[in-house]
């Protein structure tokens, strides 16, 4: 299934995607689950509803971000091999992590903002995973179990911010990453290895890699804040970007506003934004 969160006609709901449209099971279960992430404990009531008719068409909607009050978004860095490489960093022997706040994003087709503080304005493409089942100390061998689902972010970094000040100001500005279009359940994705990542800027390849080259794959990262703290239903991690971003480029390439910014990955979809000042 492909789970959506959505605004229409000023209510906030979420619900199933069929085709061109979407089975509005807020409408159907809000009342006891409100959103997206309390609907991920009752995953039966939501497969229930999946051969149902479409209540609203894709067109018709808002996108939203599709956790919309997560518990936490943990964002890894360095985790791709050729990444590591293209910006000269030593490989960690731990995940590399930090995190990112809800209003740091915007959703499918929003305006991602380029703030006045800075131009250093960079794209990274990555795999999203979101916690359907809680844990703590969980092993390697039961970690997929745990994925309720996958889907795409771009963690818009201020490059500059990031290096002078701190990796959480550069990568927490307003508006300036973005997190859609979709939650695909992870029936659909069993196994998040081989996935293909392209980032398109103004429709030229950036980004052009398989989650093959991940340092830390997601059962390791699962793991890894496992025991760190207890995984919660809901929890959003981003597992890192693929070589090709701007900051490794000669000259650097960064995003000026009027661009469009897609972030595709097979069997998921693809993540397309517009870039504004702010």
């Amino acid at each position: 299934m492909k789970l959506i969160s959505f605004r229409h006609d000023g209510r906030d709901s979420y619900g199933i995607v069929a085709g061109t449209g979407i089975v509005d099971a807020g409408r159907r279960l809000g009342a006891r689950l409100p959103t997206l992430r309390t609907a991920l404990g009752a995953m039966d009531e939501l497969r229930a509803l999946a051969g149902e008719a479409a209540d609203l068409a894709l067109a018709e909607i808002e996108y939203l971000q599709p956790i919309t009050d997560p518990g936490r978004i943990t964002c890894i860095g360095l985790n791709y091999k050729k990444h590591i490489e293209e910006v000269g960093a030593q490989t960690p022997e731990f995940p590399s992590m930090f995190s990112r706040q809800p209003h740091c994003q915007v959703a499918h087709k929003g305006a991602m903002v380029r703030p006045r503080a800075s131009s250093d304005y960079d794209f990274e493409g990555e795999l999203a995973f979101v916690i359907g089942k809680p844990g703590r100390h969980i092993v390697k061998e039961r970690a997929l179990e745990h994925v309720a689902g996958y889907s795409i972010l771009n963690d818009g970094s201020l490059r500059d911010f990031q290096r002078q000040h701190s990796v959480l100001a550069g990568k927490n500005f307003w508006h300036a990453g973005a997190f859609g279009p979709w939650l695909v359940t992870a029936d659909e994705l069993p196994d998040p290895s081989g996935l293909h990542l392209t980032t398109r800027l103004n429709g030229a390849v950036m980004q052009d890699a398989s989650t093959d080259d991940l340092l830390f794959t997601v059962a390791d990262l699962i793991v890894y804040l496992s025991q760190i703290w207890p995984m919660q239903v809901g929890d959003v991690v981003a597992t890192g970007t693929p070589s090709g971003v701007g900051l490794g480029r000669s000259p650097h390439v960064w995003m000026q506003p009027g661009d469009s910014i897609e972030v595709e990955i097979s069997g998921i979809g693809t993540l397309a934004n517009t870039v504004v000042a702010e």
